[in-house]
């Protein structure tokens, strides 16, 4: 198994930023790819972005595009996730995931962190 715990949220200004970190332990040499998602109230969870962990292939929704980047650190055993330029509607729980099974879906969930974009 492997676990996943998120931490970096906050409180921030629209226009600021944040950096996500998750941190995956337990059986890390089993993942495949991890991706960042998040779900705000109200709405499904949605997309965010994904980094294969074996190469340098990235993903992002188009909402974040050009203002969030998606990064690891494979012998830390960490993603990350930095935004910039935040709006208010990025407010969600954000939860990290690591798909074990070569693509057949994401398996493992962290526990979210809060972001939270004021006006």
């Amino acid at each position: 198994q492997v676990q996943l715990v998120e931490s970096g949220g906050g409180l921030v200004q629209a226009g600021g930023s944040l950096r996500l970190s998750c941190v995956a332990s337990g059986r890390t040499f089993s993942i495949y790819r991890m991706g960042w998602f998040r779900q705000a109230p109200g709405k499904e969870r949605e997309f965010v972005a994904r980094i294969m962990w074996s190469a340098f292939t990235t993903s992002y929704a188009d909402s974040v595009k050009g203002r969030f980047t998606i990064s690891r650190d494979n012998p830390k055993n960490t993603m990350y996730l930095q935004m910039n330029s935040l709006k208010p509607d990025d407010t969600a729980v954000y939860y990290c995931a690591a798909d074990t099974r070569g693509g057949g879906g994401y398996d493992h969930w962290g526990q979210g962190t809060q972001v939270t974009v004021s006006s």
